[in-house]
């Protein structure tokens, strides 16, 4: 049996998108899992469902990329700031899930850019020009648009915030990755250390609150690891495969899922003010991308 040829360079990036379309989608299937889940089991449980079931899908990947010696690392601080930043964006999500129409849960998560932005300025030492901290402020207020009464959010103010201190410790993560990426660490350690460090802080939190799911929340919660894990290593194989500048605009396509979803199972249908606010945040969120892609061909 003879290997399949090399892809062209314009049948790899085709593939690359399709992937990031397929992932975004798969996270919006286990987002609605998380929100279906959510009103029967204490937010610590729904956590370590979504850690746990995932580590089978991460152990796989890790065998790939090296396998257990992946574990090695002279970064456990680093690796420690990962692991807390990101159970604390993924609780956020979740606590919004359960509140928050599915679309407008998703919509904030894109604040994380903005948030990265920002904190680019303090912890990585970079500057942001007029034109990147306008495009900020104009998402921010997107996010006040969705706020408005019969926006997207419908006035849950603690919900949002909950959402949007995700986003902000998402940011940190990333900035953590960056750093731990600058240092040597290998896309398979970091992923490993996060998968078994969250699943046993989150089996922690669990024990004061535990209860025993039924059939169907186990269901759920199987395949919201599951579903997020694969998710992940197909957005892991697309970034292979294409150029980030090509593929992050594609991420978006998480919005009409999320809607899709959200509409057909809960009949959550943002109009008015609210649809105005998602919008604005995503224009924000890809003409920032748009300058980190002309800055960086510049430099």
């Amino acid at each position: 049996m003879h290997p399949s040829p090399p892809l062209s360079p314009a049948a790899a990036r085709r593939r690359a998108i399709l992937l990031i379309v397929v992932a975004a989608a798969l996270f919006s299937v286990a987002g609605a899992c998380v929100k279906g889940v959510r009103d029967g089991l204490p937010l610590a449980e729904v956590v370590l469902g979504r850690n746990l079931f995932a580590v089978p899908v991460l152990l796989w990947l890790v065998r790939r990329d090296g396998g257990l010696a992946a574990l090695a690392t002279r970064n456990p601080g680093l690796h420690l700031i990962r692991m807390t930043t990101g159970l604390i964006g993924m609780a956020g999500a979740f606590y919004g899930y359960a509140r928050l129409p599915l679309a407008s849960v998703t919509a904030l998560g894109f604040t994380m850019p903005l948030f990265l932005t920002l904190l680019s300025v303090p912890l990585l030492g970079e500057s942001v020009g007029l034109r990147r901290g306008a495009a900020v402020l104009t998402g921010f207020g997107g996010v006040l648009l969705m706020a408005l009464p019969g926006g997207a959010l419908g006035g849950e103010g603690l919900a949002m915030l909950a959402v949007l201190a995700g986003a902000l410790a998402w940011a940190l993560s990333m900035i953590t990755i960056r750093r731990m990426g600058a240092a040597g660490e290998s896309n398979a350690t970091i992923v490993l250390w996060f998968a078994l460090g969250a699943t046993l802080v989150s089996a922690l939190f669990c024990l004061p609150v535990w209860q025993w799911p039924t059939g169907p929340q186990w269901a759920l919660l199987v395949a919201t690891g599951s579903v997020s894990a694969l998710a992940q290593v197909m957005m892991t194989e697309a970034y292979r495969r294409g150029e980030a500048s090509l593929l992050a605009p594609f991420e978006y396509s998480a919005i009409l899922w999320t809607s899709l979803l959200g509409g057909v199972l809960w009949g959550e249908l943002p109009d008015g003010w609210g649809l105005l606010g998602i919008a604005v945040l995503i224009g924000s969120g890809l003409y920032i991308w748009h300058r980190e892609v002309t800055l960086g061909l510049k430099r």
